[in-house]
Formats: structure tokens, C-alpha cells, sequence
């Protein structure tokens, strides 16, 4: 029998480039968490390792997708028997750069997901690219939680609608979107505006995990399919919890049956 509904969580720090501080950050925020019921907990893009400006520091700190850090995560997910999901660096094959890659733990500690971004920060001044490998396109890795079906997504991704779409149809319910939202003008509302909106259009649940302040902009949130905001952070290292409800997902499909009604598909470029 599935769940009606399950509490989910959003965790908000500003990772640098001690990766024991990030680690013992997700710890603390993860023990919170539990203890208040959440069944998942999602912390940020580059939560490994974070330095202002990525460049070769970023790539020589990139591990293996079963190295220390996402080890250390897997035991952190079991010790507290929660899904844990946060953005670090992998190695690839160009040995200039890395993956910019999440990673989704059960709560025995077992990897039930990975994502790498495939959407490169190219813009706004950035290039992304210069440093880290675009994701291959690949069918979504999705995972269940409690009767959910969950997807991943990562930052700038969330610009391009087709992304958070096509996880849609591959039968999410709730998608997880780790970030480093720069700041910058006009950014935050960027963020808040494209959030909701992939949230409203595709009647999911998002899960938007921001880096604190000073780089990230912070405003990490859960949203429903109606676009409300049920929980939301400001500029502070937080965990905000918001339960999500298969009645009131069925019930914005029944008055918003936008999925049924599309006439269009997404496919690669």
C-alpha cells in the first residue's frame, strides 16, 4: 500500500573547499531532518567541493562516483535511514576536466540514482564548459520514495523546460533540483519564477536545493503542483521541511490535465 504522504527536505549551506567541513554540514543537516520526519533530504550543486571560480582546483578534487565522498554520503543516508541526494565533482575521461554530477542514496546506502548535468552554465558571463563535461543524454534515473516516483535535474537545466519535462514522462512525481544559482541581477527572481513554473506546468512537486549565500542565491524551496510554495529558505544555512501528498497531486491533475491535453513530445536536438 503506498504512503498518502511523505515529508521531503531541503538542505542549504555554502560548500567550500574543505570537503570534511561539507560533509560534517550534510551530517548535521541530514540528523535535523530525520529527526523532524523527512524521508529525503537534498542538499546542493558541488556539494563535495566549491571554490568561486571553477577551474583546475575544482578538476583535481573530483573523485570517482564510489570515491570518499560519495562514500561518505552513502553512510550518512544509512546511519540515519534517510535518502540522501547532493551534488559533487566526478572524474571523467578528459583529465582537464570533470562531471558535474549527483548522486541519490537510499536508506541503507545504496546509490538508487546519479545524474550529470547536461545543461553547461554558459552564460550570464560563466563558462562551465571550459572545466566540466556535459552529461551524456540518457534515459532519466528516477527512484521510488514512499509510492513517489523521484527525478534529478541539476541548476542551469532548470532554464530549459524540455529537461524537467522529459523526466516527467519517464513517471516523476517530485524532482529534485540541486543548485549554485549565482547571484546577480534580476537572478533571484529568475530562480523563483522558473522554479514554480516547472512545478506548475509539468503539476510535479520540486525540491530546489540552493548554496547559501555569498555566491549562491540562497532561496532554496519545496513547491507543489499548484506552484505554492510550502517551504522556503532564505539567505541562511537552513533545512526546510514541507510534506508532499499524492491526493493533492491527483487532485491538480484533475483540474489541470495539462499532461493529457499536450499535443507536443520532447525528443534529443
Amino acid at each position: 500500500m503506498q504512503e498518502a504522504e511523505v515529508a521531503i527536505a531541503v538542505g542549504q549551506f555554502a560548500p567550500g573547499e574543505d570537503k570534511d567541513a561539507n560533509l560534517a554540514a550534510i551530517r548535521e543537516m541530514t540528523a535535523r531532518a530525520a529527526e523532524r520526519g523527512a524521508k529525503l533530504v537534498v542538499f546542493p550543486e558541488y556539494s563535495s567541493f566549491f571554490v568561486p571560480e571553477l577551474g583546475a582546483r575544482s578538476v583535481a578534487a573530483a573523485e570517482a562516483i564510489d570515491g570518499a565522498f560519495a562514500t561518505a554520503v552513502a553512510g550518512i543516508a544509512s546511519e540515519f535511514g534517510i535518502h540522501v541526494v547532493a551534488g559533487m565533482l566526478e572524474t571523467s575521461a578528459d583529465p582537464k576536466r570533470c562531471s558535474n554530477t549527483l548522486v541519490a542514496f537510499d536508506g541503507s546506502g545504496n546509490l538508487v540514482a546519479n545524474y550529470r548535468k547536461m545543461h553547461l552554465y554558459d552564460a550570464f558571463g560563466q563558462k562551465e564548459s571550459d572545466w566540466v563535461v556535459a552529461g551524456p543524454i540518457e534515459a532519466p534515473e528516477t527512484f521510488e520514495l514512499a509510492g513517489f516516483r523521484v527525478g534529478l535535474q541539476t541548476c542551469y537545466d532548470l532554464r530549459f523546460p524540455e529537461v524537467t519535462r522529459r523526466i516527467v514522462d519517464a513517471g516523476a512525481d517530485l524532482v529534485l533540483l540541486p543548485s549554485e544559482w549565482v547571484r546577480g541581477p534580476l537572478k533571484e527572481s529568475h530562480w523563483r519564477t522558473l522554479v514554480t513554473a516547472r512545478a506548475i506546468e509539468n503539476t510535479i512537486y520540486i525540491a530546489a536545493a540552493d548554496q547559501a549565500p555569498p555566491i549562491g542565491a540562497g532561496n532554496s524551496m519545496i513547491v507543489d503542483p499548484m506552484g505554492v510554495e510550502l517551504a522556503t529558505i532564505g539567505d541562511e544555512t537552513d533545512v526546510a521541511l514541507a510534506w508532499i501528498s499524492r491526493d493533492r497531486l491527483s487532485a491538480t491533475r484533475k483540474v489541470n490535465p495539462a499532461l493529457e491535453l499536450r499535443r507536443f513530445r520532447v525528443g534529443p536536438a
